[in-house]
C-alpha cells in the first residue's frame, strides 16, 4: 500500500488558533507566500522518551521562528508562548510516540506585489511521522558528499540568520545536483570560497583531535550545532569557530553534519576522497552517541531542553 500524500491524510492541522481535520488546513492559490517566497519556519522533532514524548528544545526552536520573522520584518500575532503551546497540542492531537513538527509563518492573498503590504500574517503547526534522514547504516558508515556549483548566499544578498521559506531554493538546486551525481549531500561554500554547510545541515571536522566548524556568517546557526557544543564541551572537547577550506575537509580526520533532521551524520568522504578512516571517526562516535542519549531522554542533562507533550 502507497504511503499517503502530505494532502490527503488523517490527523490535525493547527492553522491561526483552531485545530483543523488534516485535509481542511489549506490555503487560496493567491497566498502571497507561494509567489514571493516571504515566510519563515522551523524544522522541529519530538522524540520517545522513558517519560513519553518530549519535545527537543521547544523554546530554542520557537524563538528562532520569531527571531527569523523579526529579521523579514513579519510580525507574528501569537506570543512565543502560544506557539509553544500550539506544537505541543498539535503533536498531542495526532496521537504520535515521536516524529516531526513543522511551524510555518505566511502571508495571506490579500494582495500581490513585492510591496507585501496589507497581508495577514498566517500560523500553522502540522506533525506527523518522519524517518531518519539517511538509513541506519549511514550514522555508522558516513554518507557521500560533493562540493557544489551553487554558492551559499552571501550575508547581504539574503537574510541568512532567518530561516525563511525563499532561501531553500538555493539548497534545493544543490542538494538535487549532488544527488544527480550519485552522492547523498551537498557541501557548500560561501561567496568567498570558504566551506559553509550542507543543503540543510551544519559541517563540523576533526582533526588531530581538535573539533573546527565554520564561523556563522552564511549559515544558519543550527540549534543541533549548538547542541554539539555543550555536549563536546562536557567531555572537554575544544571547537574552534573559524574560516575552513575544501581542502582541509579533505586531509581530516573526521567530517560530520548536524541538523534537525539529520542530527549527527557523519561524512564519508567529499568529492571522491576518503575522509579519514572512510567511517564514523571515534569522536564523532562519541558526540552522536550522547546526542541521541540525550534527546531520547536517557542523560540527566539539560532537563530544560525537553518538553513533555
Amino acid at each position: 500500500m502507497s504511503e499517503p500524500t502530505f494532502a490527503d491524510r488523517d490527523g490535525y492541522i493547527w492553522q491561526n488558533g483552531t485545530l483543523k481535520p488534516w485535509r481542511e488546513a489549506q490555503v487560496h492559490v493567491l497566498t502571497h507566500t507561494l509567489h514571493y517566497g516571504l515566510g519563515v519556519f522551523e524544522g522541529v522533532r519530538c522524540y520517545d522518551t522513558p517519560k513519553g514524548p518530549c519535545i527537543f528544545r521547544l523554546n530554542e526552536h520557537t524563538e528562532r521562528l520569531f527571531d527569523s520573522a523579526h529579521i523579514l520584518g513579519i510580525g507574528i500575532p501569537y506570543t512565543r508562548d502560544e506557539v509553544n503551546e500550539a506544537q505541543i497540542e498539535t503533536f498531542r492531537a495526532n496521537e504520535l510516540a515521536e516524529g516531526y513538527l513543522r511551524p510555518l509563518v505566511y502571508l495571506g492573498s490579500e494582495a500581490m506585489g513585492l510591496r507585501a503590504q496589507g497581508l495577514t500574517v498566517n500560523l500553522i503547526v502540522a506533525a506527523w511521522p518522519w524517518p531518519n534522514y539517511m538509513d541506519e547504516d549511514a550514522r555508522v558508515k558516513g554518507i557521500t558528499v560533493r562540493t557544489s556549483s551553487y554558492t551559499r548566499h552571501h550575508v547581504n544578498i539574503t537574510m541568512c540568520k532567518a530561516k525563511s521559506n525563499g532561501n531553500y531554493t538555493n539548497s534545493i538546486l544543490a542538494l538535487h545536483e549532488a544527488l544527480d551525481s550519485g552522492c547523498d549531500e551537498a557541501l557548500m561554500l560561501d561567496n568567498e570560497g570558504y566551506v559553509a554547510e550542507g543543503s540543510g545541515e551544519n559541517i563540523f571536522i576533526v582533526r588531530d583531535g581538535l573539533i573546527h566548524t565554520p564561523e556563522l556568517t552564511s549559515c544558519l546557526d543550527g540549534i543541533t550545532r549548538n547542541t554539539v557544543f555543550h555536549l563536546a564541551d562536557e567531555f572537554g572537547l575544544d571547537i574552534v569557530e573559524r574560516r575552513i577550506t575544501r581542502d582541509e575537509v579533505y586531509i581530516c580526520d573526521e567530517a560530520f553534519f548536524t541538523g534537525t533532521a539529520a542530527e549527527v551524520l557523519p561524512i564519508q568522504s567529499l568529492d571522491g576522497r576518503r575522509i579519514g578512516s572512510g567511517k564514523r571517526g571515534p569522536i564523532t562516535e562519541q558526540l552522536q552517541g550522547a546526542y541521541f542519549d540525550q534527546v531520547r531522554g536517557r542523560r540527566n542533562a539539560f532537563p530544560e531542553w525537553h518538553t513533555a507533550v
